[in-house]
């Protein structure tokens, strides 16, 4: 027969709605309640969100997270026999510069039976927690049903030194509660690390996790548990908000954790999955009714359109063909065809008219001069404007179509192609773009439709059209080189000798080095979008733009 049961809840909270999170706890107590569940695990910060950057600074968003706090607490006295883990900010009383504690407070029957302080503060890549906690160093263990319980926030999983500590204090598991951003076959790597922790301390553990996007960053779930040995004994789907159930029952050993496994799914369906829930809840959490694009006929446009369809349903996507002198039928047809497959609203405006008259408005000036990249940024910004335009007009907000290997480059036109509210694909190279549109050609994971992308535009050479029979590789190495070199610099800090060595054309790796060190200031001034990879052009990016180092 089962000792008690642990519940994670894996929910999407919205940054700075304490009173509706603190709703959303209080639901998932009383349904945790109702299965007779002894301990609810809530995720870290959760009465606020996470990240809230300098709104942490705020002593006015720090009372309101009190509030919130008092506000489960009350809530609690109706479900006596069930503990809740609660995750927020308190004000630290003389900390420098208006820091505060990352804490998790073990509440029941309207009392605070003991509180946790983070010890371990990430500062490295997305991560700013100095700026904004100050280390906890007390060790919690509290009781439930008979067993004591080690209390764990994030990153002191991470090392080995707090779960230690938990055990040495009299821990029989380990309760872990976390917001750790999504980037590409996380879960998985999460899973095994964690594991290390349960067998170095002999201790199962159960992981209850953050979903949702919150601007740039993503959380995906997969919420779990393991027992002492490492083995997985339960764990939630990704993606979706979730109460995962787990027994413990005691055994000679020790206690031993069962419950539901769910799969994880593949690469391309866990990115596939991340860049919906960041497109949905990005527009959902800023209150915008609905998205319009610029379909273009190409594969970044396509793959967009497939996204935001799977996000946000067909009636709140609208799509813009805007052909120039140089967009071959072929563009126009398939563009046109997807439109139809996926049942969006589609039309086509002409920018010929406003390209010539913008040439004609600048003919004294270029007099002389040959036509270059500025008759093509001119085609690009025209259709910025226009789509602005739509956008203003009617309020929705423009998702930019550019990929990670642009972003990279500066293959792209600042207040053209980059103007817009949210970059989708900011973080996905141009060779990821091609699997993802063959997975979703495969794959109909939200129902939407099946095949939406016409199979031209996954096999045609890519092209801006900006200019007669124009294609990316003349302009860009090879894509397969591309994405490796963009890879090894700039995810992981290789510097050109290295990249070199590893088999790639000195040229191609100078110059891609090159673009990414002077087309900074373009990404200074991109639409936010998704972080998927190890390290995304964001948060995580941090280069001046006038900088003389060559490396």
């Amino acid at each position: 027969m089962s000792q008690f049961s642990i519940a994670s809840a894996q929910l999407n909270f919205v940054v700075g709605d304490m009173p509706g999170n603190a709703r959303k706890i209080i639901d998932a107590a009383a349904q945790a309640a109702a299965q007779g569940v002894q301990l609810l695990l809530t995720p870290e910060l959760g009465i606020c969100g996470y990240a809230a950057e300098d709104l942490f600074q705020r002593p006015s968003f720090l009372a309101a997270c009190d509030a919130a706090v008092a506000q489960v607490l009350e809530a609690s006295r109706q479900w006596p026999e069930l503990t809740v883990v609660l995750g927020h900010p308190q004000a630290a009383q003389h900390a420098a510069h208006g820091r505060c504690y990352n804490v998790a407070s073990v509440l029941r029957a309207g009392q605070v039976l003991a509180s946790y302080r983070k010890q371990l503060l990430p500062n490295y890549r997305e991560f700013d927690e100095t700026r904004y906690f100050v280390e906890g160093s007390q060790t919690c263990v509290f009781e439930v049903a008979g067993s004591r319980i080690g209390l764990l926030i994030c990153e002191d999983a991470w090392a080995s030194q707090p779960a230690r500590a938990a055990k040495a204090a009299g821990a029989q598991l380990l309760a872990v509660i976390n917001a750790s951003p999504f980037q590409m076959d996380k879960p998985g790597h999460r899973e095994a690390l964690l594991a290390e922790r349960t067998r170095e301390t002999g201790l199962p553990l159960v992981y209850a996790h953050l979903v949702g996007g919150q601007d740039e960053l993503v959380f995906d779930g997969h919420s779990f548990a393991l027992n002492a040995d490492g083995t997985v004994a339960a764990r939630a789907p990704g993606f979706d908000e979730h109460l995962l159930t787990v027994q413990v029952d005691a055994t000679a050993t020790g206690l031993q954790l069962s419950g539901p496994i769910a799969q994880p799914g593949d690469t391309n369906q866990q990115l596939w999955q991340a860049l919906v829930v960041a497109v949905r809840d990005y527009l959902g959490k800023t209150g915008f009714p609905g998205a319009v694009l610029g379909l273009s006929g190409g594969i970044d446009s396509a793959l967009v359109l497939a996204i935001a369809v799977d996000a946000l349903g067909a009636d709140k996507v609208r799509t813009v063909m805007m052909p120039s002198p140089y967009t071959a039928d072929i563009s126009w047809i398939d563009a046109r065809e997807m439109a139809e497959r996926l049942s969006v609203a589609y039309e086509e405006i002409s920018i010929a008219p406003q390209f010539e008259a913008f040439k004609a408005a600048l003919a004294q000036d270029f007099a002389g001069k040959a036509e270059d990249t500025t008759e093509e940024n001119l085609q690009a910004r025209i259709r910025g404007t226009l789509l602005m335009a739509l956008s203003n007009k009617f309020g929705t907000i423009v998702l930019t179509t550019g990929n990670k290997s642009e972003m990279a480059t500066g293959y792209c036109t600042l207040y053209g192609d980059m103007a817009g509210g949210f970059a989708v694909l900011r973080d996905v190279p141009k060779t990821r773009v091609f699997e993802l549109a063959r997975w979703r050609n495969a794959h109909d994971p939200y129902g939407t439709g099946s095949n939406p992308i016409p199979e031209r535009i996954i096999t045609r050479p890519p092209s801006a059209e900006l200019r007669h029979d124009q294609k990316d590789q003349d302009s860009l190495p090879p894509y397969e080189v591309l994405d490796a070199i963009i890879a090894r610099y700039m995810e992981q800090d290789a510097d050109i000798d290295s990249i070199v060595a590893a088999g790639y054309p000195r040229a191609d790796v100078e110059r891609v080095v090159r673009l990414i060190r002077i087309n900074e200031y373009k990404r200074r001034q991109a639409a936010v979008g998704p972080r998927l990879s190890a390290r995304g052009f964001g948060r995580d990016w941090r280069y001046p733009i006038t900088n003389g180092f060559r490396g």
